[in-house]
């Protein structure tokens, strides 16, 4: 072995640790995805060796190969002694996908939903409101896309069946990538996104009933390898129908944000939207009041659809549950916002200090800094026996 490759191996693996899985966000090392570290010595040929690194994919089809392929092929280049990479793709086995399957499940080969296990650091967040029409979608896809800009590892679970519309706003047009039961999500500016509009032909309606609703959400939450995250936000479908309970069930420790309009007769449903937290025992973050005015040249506002319906239904809650419920932020009529929302871009990014933005940031920097509920959660406390 030549001066020139003499540790060689050990430096490119060790510059391969560092490359992590685009999809599942770990190091291709720790996935156990490196197959071989090949390297002809090359001294004569400019200075340095060739390497060939064969990485093994979890499924053939993986849309995610290019970008790995670079990852790979930069940091091998980047290793001193190393004069050319090349990569050579293969694909995992059965029995190692399943080796994988466990390792991501800390050792269960079994789905489980983690936020709902002890222990889980995890804030789950359930965007609701009473109506539609009142821009919840653009509050979520905003709020999560703000949270990942301030470093945060965020995921998003559009549990909107019907009417689904987190793929569109967070520009996301490809499923999820299945490792035999396990879905790993698609990434869109740094969140990590779920929803049934990944899995419908476009144009078609999903028409199922209370049982089936369920079991979609609960296969969003558990066979999706979310990884660790620091906040889940849930678009939730209008009202307070199976979902909205199917939450409740499935993640007690959620807490609820209420989104509305200004309107009286929207402000008087969404209370209701959120007074379900009296029913079902789960936290009231706020009420975000959205749509609350158009900024006129001159400086002035005006109120298209009224005024003060989200302070009321913020004071109502706060009677109803018996402690203040914050009115979060006031998010104005913004034309940046909206074409966000239709190229899948949100506002927040394209735009950040347009009014729309800057009052989204504010809510996504305020929840970023709530505590998480202790509900679920190991204290670890033990019961000391009093004196006999």
């Amino acid at each position: 072995m030549s001066t020139v490759t003499e540790g060689l191996d050990g430096r490119v693996r060790a510059a391969l640790a560092t490359v992590a899985d685009p999809e599942i966000r770990r190091p291709i090392t720790e996935l156990d995805m490196v197959r071989s570290v090949d390297i002809e010595d090359a001294e004569d040929a400019e200075g340095g060796a060739r390497v060939t690194v064969g990485i093994d994919l979890t499924v053939a089809g993986c849309p995610m190969k290019g970008t790995l392929v670079a990852d790979v092929t930069a940091a091998t280049e980047a290793v001193e002694g190393v004069a050319s990479a090349h990569v050579e793709l293969g694909v995992m086995t059965p029995e190692q996908r399943a080796s994988l399957r466990s390792r991501l499940r800390g050792g269960s080969g079994d789905p489980v939903i983690p936020f709902a296990q002890p222990g889980s650091l995890t804030k789950v967040f359930a965007v609701a409101s009473g109506k539609g029409g009142v821009g919840k979608s653009s509050v979520t896809a905003n709020l999560a896309v703000a949270m990942a800009a301030e470093g945060l590892n965020v995921g998003v679970v559009d549990a909107d069946i019907y009417g689904f519309s987190i793929p569109r706003m967070l520009g996301v047009d490809r499923q999820p990538t299945r490792v035999d039961s396990m879905l790993l999500p698609p990434i869109a500016h740094g969140v990590k996104v779920v929803s049934i509009g990944m899995f419908v032909p476009a144009g078609q309606a999903v028409v199922w009933r209370g049982p089936m609703l369920h079991r979609a959400l609960e296969q969003f939450l558990a066979d999706v390898f979310w990884g660790d995250l620091d906040v889940l936000l849930l678009d939730l479908p209008p009202g307070t129908g199976d979902i909205a309970i199917s939450v409740a069930q499935l993640l007690p420790s959620s807490e609820i944000l209420v989104v509305t309009t200004p309107q009286e007769a929207a402000a008087e449903v969404a209370e209701r939207a959120g007074s379900i937290a009296t029913q079902t025992s789960q936290g009231l973050l706020g009420v975000v009041e959205n749509m609350s005015w158009l900024e006129q040249p001159d400086g002035t506002r005006l109120e298209l659809f009224g005024s003060g319906g989200g302070a009321r239904v913020a004071e109502r809650l706060s009677g109803t549950v018996g402690r203040d419920v914050p009115l979060l932020g006031q998010v104005p009529l913004d034309l940046a916002l909206r074409e966000g929302g239709d190229t899948g871009t949100p506002v927040v990014l394209t735009d950040p200090e347009s009014p729309g933005a800057q009052v989204l940031r504010d809510v996504a920097r305020r929840l970023a800094g709530v505590r998480r509920g202790l509900a679920g959660m190991q204290l670890g406390v033990t019961p000391v026996s009093g004196p006999s």
